[in-house]
């Protein structure tokens, strides 16, 4: 069997723009006629998506045109030494490679009729954990005390549709970073968090993102006032590329280090475990290489008793990517679960979320299949 035509298909997003204002979809087709689909994850970059799409078709056409799907592991080590000698690790070149990789999985599923994660070692978690977005950021009113009302509303309102984690990014802006954290602001923040614990006790867990916003002591410092709290993580708290100032973060903190959805193939992972930076791991499954890459990744956090967490800022084709990953991971841990309605509409057969938990798919592949009326709905000429 061999793949001998692709589509690509830039399509629009709705509003919130959950998983990014555009999403980049690719079709493989193989001589048997076996269609596999992908996603470039967090969706097109406004302003560069032509050069997006063609870096894409430049790759398929290199490197994948003509090749059995099934050669998985053989094709990635390709496009992924493509340029300058033997490596190229860069986060576009391996969003590229992501895309084209669940495309392959998705046809050797089909062809067997099985889901990938039967082909990963098989179904380990019958539902997957979730966990969802509360208003945050500059949706919170000015003053700590409406804030936390306000927190505290939506935190029973998750709880009552099932959810047993929330997460939420209370230091907004994103922008200088790293930066100082006031007094005042890690004051309004310890609010927040009280309001929450007040209104839902211990049935929710606290998950605090941050994108990587602070100086080491500012994250060290923070930690320490939300201690008492007990978040089930601390996402981010240095700017991601120097990981031994996360791990000086994480010594000087009872709470769980998370991070990952910027990380890129097992070699930057590997750094990330080795020095004790992090106990969950955020690989996105559609950033880091992959779906076997991810199954690597996550069999290295196995080994360093670390679990995982999968970013999922993207469209439904890149989310359904990390389900069969979580599906067949004993070290799993929760799905983030980050969607607009279009999520669902554009897909035959959705993404099943029944009280708080995803139900993974017995379909083969990945388990879904776009509707290719709603992708023509929204469709971008470019």
């Amino acid at each position: 069997m061999k793949i001998v035509k692709f589509e690509t298909f830039l399509v629009n997003n709705i509003p919130p723009y959950r998983g990014g204002r555009y999403w980049i979809f690719i079709k493989l087709i193989t001589d048997e006629g076996i269609e596999g689909i992908g996603e470039w994850t967090g969706g097109a970059q406004v302003g560069r998506e032509s050069s997006q799409i063609k870096l894409l078709e430049n790759l398929i056409k290199r490197f994948v045109i003509g090749s059995n799907p099934f050669n998985i592991e053989k094709l990635w080590q390709k496009i992924y030494a493509y340029d300058h000698d033997y490596r190229h690790p860069e986060l576009t070149a391996t969003s590229a490679l992501s895309c084209i990789e669940m495309a392959c999985w998705d046809i050797v599923g089909k062809y067997l009729n099985q889901p990938i994660y039967n082909l990963l070692g098989g179904l380990y978690n019958e539902k997957l954990r979730a966990y969802s977005y509360i208003p945050q950021g500059e949706g919170f009113p000015s003053t700590a005390k409406a804030a936390a009302e306000v927190a505290a509303e939506a935190a029973a309102e998750m709880l009552k549709k099932g959810f047993t984690a929330i997460k939420l990014d209370p230091f907004p802006p994103t922008f200088p970073c790293p930066r100082d954290i006031s007094l005042s602001e890690i004051k309004r923040v310890e609010e927040i968090l009280k309001g929450i614990r007040d209104a839902v006790g211990e049935k929710i867990e606290i998950c605090i993102g941050t994108h990587g916003q602070f100086t080491t002591y500012s994250a060290i410092r923070i930690a320490k006032t939300l201690e008492k709290f007990d978040p089930l993580w601390f996402e981010e708290p240095v700017p991601p590329e120097n990981v031994d100032e996360m791990a000086r973060v994480a010594a000087h903190t009872s709470i769980p280090i998370a991070t990952g959805e910027r990380k890129i193939t097992k070699y930057e992972f590997a750094e990330l475990l080795r020095k004790q930076a992090a106990q969950i791991i955020q690989m996105d499954v559609g950033h880091c290489g992959g779906i076997l890459e991810s199954k690597k990744i996550a069999g290295m956090a196995e080994a360093h008793y670390a679990m995982i967490a999968p970013h999922m800022y993207c469209g439904p084709i890149a989310a359904s990517a990390a389900i069969q990953l979580d599906a067949c991971s004993p070290n799993f841990l929760m799905q983030e679960y980050n969607v607009t309605e279009l999520h669902d509409e554009i897909l035959e057969n959705p993404i099943r979320l029944e009280g708080g938990y995803i139900i993974p798919p017995r379909e083969p592949g990945l388990g879904v299949e776009l509707r290719e009326d709603v992708v023509e709905e929204h469709l971008v000429k470019i």
